[in-house]
């Protein structure tokens, strides 16, 4: 129902099981934060589609958080098991790619432009720079779930903006 109060509570109850399934099939306390921003994305997104009587909630959620790390996992294969597939990749992009990626580059500075400038530098730091949250917490002098809170709502305004 959009309970922003209900998320919260929710979030504070469950974000620490969540982040162990993450790390456990992940292996990386960075990528394992990221995935767990993304899977509350998702949950948010989804609340409504949960059905009380086919399963617990902490079972939905926990199902969730493993399918998108395990996700993530495939995600990241090594080009060698692309090949081994037979399926390998151009070595370089052609003129038609490199416009297209100029474009959507264009169309995501724009959109970060209509960020606040402190969260912008933050998502250009966490997802262009590689940065962990807890340095951009520390740079920008905010508690760490502050920068969470700041580079999921960005992220959110971002889709949007996009999607226009």
């Amino acid at each position: 129902m959009r309970d922003r109060a209900a998320f919260d509570a929710l979030y504070r109850a469950t974000s620490a099981k969540l982040f162990g399934v993450c790390l456990r099939v992940l292996r990386d306390r960075g990528e394992a934060e990221d995935a767990l921003q993304d899977i509350y994305v998702k949950i948010w997104n989804r609340a409504d589609r949960f059905a009380v009587t086919e399963s617990s909630p902490i079972s939905w959620l926990v199902a969730i958080a493993r399918n998108h790390a395990i996700d993530l996992l495939r995600a990241r294969r090594p080009v060698d098991d692309l090949e081994e597939a037979g399926e390998i990749a151009e070595p370089s992009p052609g003129p038609e790619r490199n416009a297209l990626a100029a474009s959507e580059a264009r169309r995501i500075d724009r959109c970060l432009e209509e960020l606040d400038p402190a969260r912008a530098d933050a998502v250009r730091g966490a997802y262009m720079n590689g940065e962990s949250y807890e340095e951009l917490a520390k740079r920008h002098g905010v508690p760490l779930n502050t920068m969470r809170t700041w580079l999921r709502r960005s992220l959110i305004k971002l889709r949007e903006c996009l999607q226009r």
